[in-house]
């Protein structure tokens, strides 16, 4: 390896931290209410408004969000839930969670979402919702999905920042909508989710089977529904004030970071780079991937950047050929050839709001070399 690559470590994805947050947390740990305290209600209102929801519930996690969203549509054991074999597992595990079946339709070559058509097609009588993800904070088309006529769960958990195609923040549709708060997410608060929903009877529910199936009124000594442990700490939504306040930036500055890598990979040969926005659809940018030209291969390449000091990463494996759902399901290879094209090409590159440009240059250089061996 050398100087210069030692020099120039980059991340892959890293957090942007500093005072306003540790003041923030600094406050919840002084006032000893770490959990189900003031700030998680400041912090959904927040976000409620950030996203034009009526209502949002925090919980633990996106997946925690998901599992939610799911059952507040009514999802339950033996139905299907049609979404996409793209994304991170969480998305088709949350319907294995309540005895439903998660069904895969392809993908769209382009934007590389759940492919509306084919999810039609894979809907049979048994089918009770959609899944469709926002992938890599690009909208997925919901206009075509609400066509379809089955309830809609949003897996946003990489889209905040994003407007639809008619120009509304993903969130605001009406739909439960799910947002993840992971360390490399647009906002974090190190773990943790958000489900944005239309009326206030779905945020009753999600808030109650949050906290256990605790009655709405808050009585310990009643739980009147099957609930689970996903509550959001103080301390994390004392993180997410403070990433909100400042998200407008912190968007900005991945924005920057994305069209320095279009300007300095655009023009490699077989390469791909993320599909651009047309019309009012604006990405909110979670991570920057590629897809490798079909004749280069993709872990050798890893290890090559891994020798230059550019961390990359295989970004997503294709959810119905992962081990789990070729035994449980009997899914093999051939199903879904679009997806699978995608997931064996595609790398994430080092992406973060407060990337500098000379570190964009290292990645574009590095891959640019690996490839032309």
């Amino acid at each position: 390896m050398s100087v210069r690559a030692v020099r120039d470590a980059i991340s892959l994805a890293r957090p942007v931290l500093g005072e306003a947050e540790e003041r923030r947390v600094l406050e919840v740990l002084r006032s000893g209410r770490l959990s189900l305290g003031p700030l998680l209600g400041e912090f959904e209102r927040a976000f409620a408004g950030k996203v034009g929801a009526a209502h949002a519930s925090a919980v633990s996690s996106g997946t925690a969000g998901l599992h939610l969203a799911l059952r507040a549509v009514g999802v339950k054991e033996g139905d299907e839930v049609v979404t996409t074999p793209l994304s991170f597992v969480a998305s088709a595990n949350v319907a294995v969670y309540e005895r439903a079946r998660p069904v895969f339709a392809d993908i769209d070559p382009v934007t590389l979402n759940l492919d509306p058509e084919a999810a039609a097609a894979a809907v049979t009588d048994r089918a009770t919702a959609l899944l469709p993800v926002h992938l890599f904070g690009y909208p997925a088309d919901l206009a075509a999905f609400e066509r379809i006529g089955l309830p809609i769960v949003e897996d946003a958990c990489e889209a905040l920042g994003a407007n639809d195609a008619d120009g509304i923040p993903v969130g605001g549709r009406g739909h439960p909508a799910v947002f993840g708060f992971y360390a490399n997410k647009q906002l974090t608060t190190g773990e943790g989710g958000m489900v944005a929903v239309a009326d206030s009877a779905a945020k009753e529910r999600i808030d109650s089977e949050r906290n256990q199936g605790r009655a709405p009124d808050m009585d310990w000594l009643d739980h009147d529904r099957l609930g689970f442990n996903y509550r959001l700490s103080e301390v994390a939504c004392a993180l997410g004030l403070a990433q909100l306040e400042r998200l407008d930036d912190l968007l900005s500055g991945r924005a920057r970071v994305a069209e320095t890598y279009r300007q300095m990979l655009r023009g490699v040969e077989g390469l791909e780079l993320p599909c651009e926005d047309t019309g009012r659809i604006r990405r909110g940018w979670f991570v920057f991937v590629v897809q490798l030209p079909r004749d280069v291969e993709r872990d050798v390449t890893v290890r090559a950047l891994s020798e230059r000091g550019v961390p990359s990463k295989p970004y997503f494996p294709a959810v119905h050929l992962m081990t789990y759902y070729r035994e449980q399901f009997g899914h093999r290879e051939g199903e879904f050839p679009v997806c699978e094209d995608v997931a064996a090409r595609s790398i994430a590159l080092p992406f973060f709001p407060e990337m500098r440009e000379g570190q964009v240059e290292q990645v574009a250089e590095a891959l640019r070399e690996v490839l032309g061996r």
